[in-house]
């Protein structure tokens, strides 16, 4: 039962963690400004997607480090459910 619920809270983080992001501002200056530059030129450029694409090419990186190191997670997420029920 422990182990169910240690494993739905950390796809309900992950989940968060992926999907709570979506609306952050991840350019730097040179794409942001064509960006805007686009998007005050046309309404409905590529420009709009930018950001998204952004994050998504931000977000691999770390999702590739969970994958390699998730026996380590999953250990350390042990370790704070069990302090957590403790406590």
């Amino acid at each position: 039962m422990k182990n169910a619920q240690t494993y739905l809270i950390g796809c309900l983080m992950l989940l968060f963690l992926i999907f709570g992001q979506l609306d952050l501002q991840a350019q730097c200056a040179m794409c942001k400004t064509a960006a805007e530059t686009s998007l005050k030129a046309n309404p409905n450029s590529i420009a709009r997607g930018l950001n998204s694409g952004i994050l998504y090419l931000m977000a691999v990186p770390y999702l590739a480090i969970m994958f390699i190191f998730r026996k380590q997670l999953l250990v350390l997420w042990k370790r704070l459910a069990s302090r957590i029920t403790k406590a």
